[in-house]
């Protein structure tokens, strides 16, 4: 059975994706400083990692904690989910800012209690952006702003240099005009009070806040924490559930095939799986996915009028909600992959519907004269002809019409034996007549 076959092959790909996953504890004695990296682009998987970094420095208790940091910026919800977890360490946090910490990233350092740059770094340009590109709306760079005042502020750090790296609008005399934002150079941060000094290595950076001659550990991510990154980045999300939900479409239209579902069933694997990787997801996503897989395949063998087949895609749609970060998002991505799937199933019924199940259930027999069949005779000539009643119709009886012998109803009238008629309708053998006036 093909569901049968869909949840092997899921449960096949999760096995598989789980032979890399490596627990988080090391056996080797504990650092004296944890060193923890922040690159590329910040999103909701890179925040999950890092939850779990900071718990994992707390339970070896390193004497402090370094982010090295280059990034160009990415997600502002993600960037505060790792913000709050920043706050909330008890171990202190030293940003060191290797190359950029721009937009979300100067958000992260700007949590950190210390703040350090290398030399040619840059940190700043914070204004927030739509996913697609576009500048957000005035509330949202306000809320914005003020988090970022608020970071520098709890760090001693200033607060109206914060905001101008997010509001276009602030004007700070000798710094900013209206209109543009603020990206420091390392030497800029450190004469703006937003870092305390440029330092060529990491091992500088650690002398200079008293870590010299310490034990350093890396915090390194397994295979699973960089693959559930790179499946919930909001650009690969729509893409897996296109794969997916296309490539079960074409699995379910022309069974046999295999390819699509295999490579849609792989898809739907590596998007619940890393969902659960990023703690997003639970189990009772995958369940949802597979009752509604279950319902479609049932709605190709039972009538249903399309309940099952709705009840389906409604809970498929639902499984992807519960799983992804943001419902509103996922339940997006999701209307767009059944646009595609629409699509496909329209070019798979035009081009290979000759292959489709449905021909299983599909009367092709023909009843045409080469197959032998005899067709009733039509009496289409007989219309608006004009007989006499041959019996009394009431209202089938006999009339005679054309000097032939036809039975006949009448629309509704008695019409005495002997009267004239005229044919009003004819459909198929039956011929309807009507008193002549």
């Amino acid at each position: 059975m093909r569901f049968l076959r869909i949840v092997s092959l899921m449960s096949f790909i999760f096995a598989f994706l789980l032979i890399p996953f490596q627990a988080f504890a090391e056996t080797k004695p504990a650092p004296d400083v944890y060193v923890i990296d922040i690159e590329s682009t910040i999103e909701t998987g890179l925040a999950q990692s890092l939850e779990r970094a900071f718990n994992e420095a707390d339970r070896i208790q390193p004497k402090a904690i370094l982010l090295r940091i280059d990034t160009l910026g990415g997600s502002v919800n993600a960037a505060l989910d790792i913000g709050r977890v920043i706050r909330e360490s008890k171990i202190p946090v030293i940003a060191y800012v290797e190359h950029n910490a721009i937009s979300a990233g100067a958000y992260i350092a700007l949590n950190a209690k210390h703040i350090a740059m290398a030399p040619g770094s840059t940190i700043g340009a914070a204004e927030p952006r739509t996913i697609d590109g576009k500048t957000a709306d005035p509330k949202t760079v306000a809320y914005w702003a003020s988090d970022m005042r608020a970071a520098a502020e709890a760090n001693g750090r200033n607060g109206e240099v914060a905001a101008g790296m997010v509001d276009v609008n602030l004007v700070i005399p000798g710094l900013k005009k209206q209109g543009q934002l603020i990206s420091l150079s390392a030497q800029q941060a450190v004469d703006q009070k937003i870092a305390d000094g440029i330092f060529k290595t990491q091992e500088d950076v650690l002398a200079h806040y008293g870590y010299s001659s310490t034990r350093t550990a890396e915090y390194k991510m397994s295979f699973a924490e960089k693959l559930a990154r790179f499946v919930t980045h909001p650009f690969v999300i729509p893409v897996l559930l296109i794969i997916g939900i296309v490539g079960l479409v074409i699995e379910l239209l022309i069974p046999g095939v295999t390819l699509p579902g295999v490579i849609g069933t792989a898809a739907f694997a590596l998007f619940f799986f890393g969902h659960m990787i990023a703690g997003f997801a639970g189990w009772e996503s995958l369940f949802l996915f597979l009752l509604g897989v279950l319902l479609l395949v049932i709605e190709m063998f039972v009538t249903s009028f399309g309940i099952l087949g709705v009840a389906g895609i409604v809970a498929i749609g639902a499984s992807v909600g519960v799983a992804v970060y943001d419902v509103k998002y996922g339940v997006q991505s999701f209307l767009v992959s059944l646009v595609f799937a629409g699509i496909a199933a329209w070019i798979t019924i035009k081009y290979f519907g000759h292959r489709g199940a449905w021909n299983k259930l599909i009367l092709k027999d023909q009843f045409t004269k080469e197959e032998g069949y005899v067709p009733a005779k039509s009496y289409n000539y007989l219309l608006y002809q004009e007989g006499t009643a041959l019996t009394p119709l009431r209202p089938a009886g006999t009339a005679v019409i054309n000097e032939q012998r036809y039975d006949v109803v009448s629309e509704g009238d008695f019409i005495n034996a002997g009267e004239s008629i005229v044919v009003v309708h004819v459909e198929g053998v039956r011929i309807v007549v009507r008193r002549k006036s």
